[in-house]
């Protein structure tokens, strides 16, 4: 991806390549599910897959090569999809980009009590300081985390909030899916 910001993080990089590439999906897009590979070990394991992907020829710029996967199922709840997944041992990681409505930290004191899930989703998406975002979370084998968070209303490359706690819920969700 030419406009992905170089990291200092391997992992920082495939996120932000992600994000790059979501965006230029535009918005109102269903979740997004893409396993890690190491990028070296795919060239030398799987060279005409490598070069469908356009990693043959030159040198790897990534340590890890994002591969998306089959769309996630319409109507399943995200956790109960996330349960049913186990990656083989040549996935080094995986990464998720979905797109919530998020309410800032001072909107919590006003949420009304004793909402059920239906009735909360609506009052967050009638909140007057709503932000739509979209998240990219990324976890490895290893417990490596790393998130991308884009708001809407900025939606440039250089407005992007990068950082290994962003979204702890949803990269403990990607974590379990190592879990043996």
């Amino acid at each position: 991806m030419s406009n992905t910001p170089m990291a200092a993080n391997p992992l920082t990089r495939a996120v932000l390549e992600i994000d790059e590439y979501a965006s230029g999906l535009g918005w109102d897009q269903p979740a997004r599910l893409f396993a890690l590979v190491d990028t070296a070990r795919l060239r030398a394991e799987q060279p005409s897959l490598a070069g469908r992907l356009g990693l043959d020829g030159e040198q790897a710029t990534t340590a890890y090569t994002p591969i998306e996967q089959d769309k996630i199922p319409a109507g399943k709840p995200l956790d109960e999809f996330l349960g049913t997944i186990a990656w083989p041992e040549a996935v080094a990681g995986c990464a998720l980009t979905v797109e919530r409505l998020m309410l800032p930290p001072s909107a919590e004191a006003q949420v009304p009590k004793n909402l059920g899930e239906a009735a909360l989703t609506k009052w967050v998406a009638e909140h007057p300081e709503r932000q739509e975002v979209r998240m990219t979370v990324a976890v490895l084998r290893d417990g490596a985390r790393e998130s991308a968070v884009r708001l809407r209303e900025k939606d440039s490359p250089t407005e992007v909030l990068t950082g290994s706690d962003l979204v702890p819920g949803l990269a403990e969700a990607l974590a379990a899916t190592f879990a043996e």
